[in-house]
């Protein structure tokens, strides 16, 4: 089968369609919209940093404009979507649960020997919530035998109830603050849900369709990522047949190295709109550092984790997306106590950006403002005080 080649252009719709932001919510409003972008993309990746709103959060509000954060819950609640650390944390539809199920026998069989101490104190844990339901870290003791040596030195509880979560023992939701609730798989799974465990091909084949519809195009690096807990896994076995068998096709896209694949039922003509996205650092489109740099020509990296004098853009800049490219990033956080969201920096690209853009960058900011929970902006810098006066006038205009 020949390769098809694409443009960069060309390749950038294909990649955006894939990721649910060819154009203004594209899979609709409301909950059931919710529902169908963690379906299509198969995983929206949980993040703690709350510097502004949570990363599943933000990604699920960039895609349904009228996300309501409680829509997720109910969806959790309902059985729809569980949560689980596969490549990262984050949350999935629960039909493809069985896929879970290799990443929670690897991290049961691989990696150091429990001692006796951490085997018994899992068993414990485990009885208790079996006789008594569902469990916090706070319902523990502090069974701590040496001081704390840094913030990821967690207690042994805290060590044991991820162990059994990781494992399959344990299944975790959320409360109102964030914080974990370890249940019984059988008290949040479905009865009705397939939890057989998946053949090595078909956990492989299911990693690539999963990561080619999700990213468009992708390379083997990121459908390894995706199943790195596994070891051994036979993604690149897999491949190689389903390129013999034509589901997958190889792509060729100018000024890009390979190889590339793509799902054979791919659309390659796509149009996308000239809408403007404010995304989070762990959206989807944008955790695959290189990929962003050869397809987008975007260097971005999340600075929160660079040392503070090497930052560049601030800590925790937002990437802003404006039709296939992407024209800014934005430092921000959001001043919940003062309910104003404060700007350090917005750095443009150097790539020409027009009034009609710029109209659109601050519609979606007075709705991310709003989303955030604010009421107000503080603008601290910019490497364009020309188009920073233009939305700094829209705002005095009619905020």
């Amino acid at each position: 089968m020949e390769a098809i080649e694409l443009s960069k252009s060309q390749a950038r719709k294909i990649i955006l369609q894939a990721a649910g932001l060819s154009k203004k919510a594209q899979f609709g409003t409301g909950m059931e919209a919710v529902y169908r972008v963690i379906d299509h993309l198969g995983y929206v990746q949980l993040d703690t940093n709350y510097v502004v709103e949570r990363a599943h959060h933000h990604a699920l509000f960039a895609r349904v404009p009228d996300y309501k954060k409680g829509w997720l819950t109910i969806l959790c609640d309902q059985g729809d979507v569980f949560e689980y650390f596969t490549s990262d944390a984050g949350f999935l539809p629960m039909h493809d649960f069985r896929f879970s199920l290799p990443v929670k026998k690897a991290f049961a069989t691989q990696g150091n020997s429990l001692t006796k101490r951490e085997s018994d104190l899992m068993n414990q844990i485990l009885d208790q919530v079996e006789r008594d339901g569902a469990v916090m870290v706070g319902d523990f003791g502090n069974d701590r035998v040496e001081a704390s040596s840094g913030w990821w030195d967690w207690r042994p509880a805290k060590v044991a109830l991820e162990r059994l979560y990781l494992a399959g023992k344990l299944m975790i939701s959320r409360n109102s603050t964030f914080q974990k609730v370890y249940h019984l798989p059988l008290d949040v799974v479905p009865p009705d849900t397939d939890q057989t465990m998946p053949t090595d091909e078909d956990y492989a084949r299911y990693v690539i369709k999963r990561t080619l519809g999700a990213l468009g195009i992708s390379g083997v690096k990121e459908m390894a990522w995706r199943a790195r807990r596994v070891k051994g896994n036979l993604v690149k076995k897999e491949l190689e047949k389903m390129l013999q068998t034509r589901e997958v096709k190889t792509v060729i896209v100018d000024s890009v190295k390979g190889p590339l694949y793509m799902l054979s039922d791919t659309d390659v003509h796509i149009k996308i709109e000239d809408e403007v996205f404010i995304l989070s650092p762990f959206d989807i489109l944008n955790v695959f550092r290189a990929r962003l740099k050869d397809f987008f020509d975007f260097d971005y990296q999340i600075e929160c984790f660079v040392p503070a004098p090497k930052r560049k853009f601030g800590y925790f800049s937002l990437p802003i997306l404006a039709g296939e490219r992407f024209i800014a990033r934005m430092d921000a956080k959001a001043d919940r106590k003062n309910k104003t969201l404060i700007v350090h920096n917005l750095h443009f690209e150097p790539i020409e950006v027009n009034a009609t853009t710029i109209d659109k960058l601050v519609y979606h900011l007075k709705e991310f403002i709003l989303f955030n929970k604010c009421n107000d902006v503080i603008f601290k810098k910019s490497n364009r005080n020309d188009l920073l006066k233009l939305m700094s006038k829209a705002f005095s205009d009619g905020y």
